[in-house]
């Protein structure tokens, strides 16, 4: 009977000892916090959890945290003052890291220095869109009649942004700019209300999100003139660029879109920076992910981190210029 009743205990013992590897072994893994300095439900958010979900096999737990804030410069922050050890990541962007920094008069985080990029994910084209009913009494059906009214009527055109310092008043900018026309720009507090203005016929054109806008293009209710991005959108691929479209009016160059990409904090060591590419990478090219961008009208953009650092950079310079003559400024 107490042989029976020790064999019984050992076996108990052994369950428990069995049990407990592997409740020891999850509770020493590493965590991932991959923070999104945006509010859940935007493009960022839904793209970070489709890819936490994706890389959970490779790099294990991967828990998205929203951190929002000042145009997404709180979120950035926690990340850029993290332990550089591959714990903490952030979903960064055109907004923290190449427009913010002009944009900010105190920025609490330096874009270059302060992080280790890791790769691109995916960018976002804008699209030139007005009303049919506008265009029509205006006499433009493209980008070359936008640029000759402008030019024949200046000040008379205006149009509508998501707010000082948003993308499409800064694609807006760049268009005056390059085309040598000047239109008033009309800030709203957020893209919505700047696409229901343009709708309204309160304004006369918006630089609009390309996702925002797609639905109202299609069913006819705002007419596309082009996009805003180098390449024409797999999307809408009727539509052209502004770049092709104005080529001989100075928009040859034109290439403004919204983007967004990961990031470490600082001094990240090179086999963890290397590590988590790999893995997000390969995550941007399974099919659930290219669902996801697909849904948001978003292109893939993958890179190795020596080309997102070089990418980053010359987005930071890009926007320098832009930001100043915006006259944008938040104290």
């Amino acid at each position: 009977m107490k042989r029976r009743i020790a064999i019984a205990a050992l076996g108990a013992a052994g369950s428990a000892a069995a049990l407990a590897l592997p409740m020891r072994a999850l509770a020493q893994q590493k965590v991932i916090h991959f923070v999104v300095p945006y509010p859940p439900g935007g493009p960022l958010d839904l793209v970070a959890r489709a890819l936490a979900e994706r890389v959970k096999d490779s790099l294990g737990v991967v828990i998205v945290e929203n951190r929002a804030g000042a145009g997404g410069n709180i979120g950035a922050d926690v990340v850029a003052k993290s332990t550089p050890d591959g714990s903490t990541i952030v979903m960064g962007a055109v907004a923290t890291h190449a427009i913010n920094p002009w944009l900010y008069a105190k920025l609490p985080y330096d874009p270059i220095r302060d992080f280790t990029p890791i790769t691109g994910v995916a960018r976002v084209p804008n699209v030139l869109v007005m009303s049919p009913t506008t265009a029509s009494r205006l006499g433009i059906a493209s980008v070359a009649d936008l640029v000759a009214y402008a030019k024949k009527n200046p000040g008379k055109l205006n149009y509508g942004s998501g707010g000082i310092g948003s993308a499409g008043h800064l694609a807006g900018e760049m268009f005056k700019t390059e085309a040598g026309v000047y239109m008033v720009h009309i800030p709203y507090p957020g893209g919505n209300p700047a696409q229901l203005a343009l709708l309204a016929g309160q304004v006369d054109l918006n630089f609009d999100n390309l996702a925002a806008a797609s639905a109202n293009i299609k069913a006819g209710k705002l007419k596309a003139l082009a996009v805003t991005t180098a390449q024409r959108s797999t999307a809408m691929p009727d539509v052209p660029t502004i770049a092709e479209a104005g080529a001989r009016l100075g928009l040859a160059h034109f290439d403004i879109d919204t983007w967004f990409g990961i990031f470490g904090p600082a001094h990240l060591p090179a086999e963890t920076t290397a590590r988590l590419n790999k893995a997000f990478v390969g995550a941007l090219a399974s099919a659930e992910v290219k669902g996801r961008l697909t849904s948001l009208f978003a292109e893939p953009m993958a890179m190795t981190p020596e080309r997102f650092a070089a990418f980053v950079k010359a987005e930071l310079a890009k926007y320098e210029p832009l930001v100043k003559a915006s006259g944008a400024r938040v104290e």
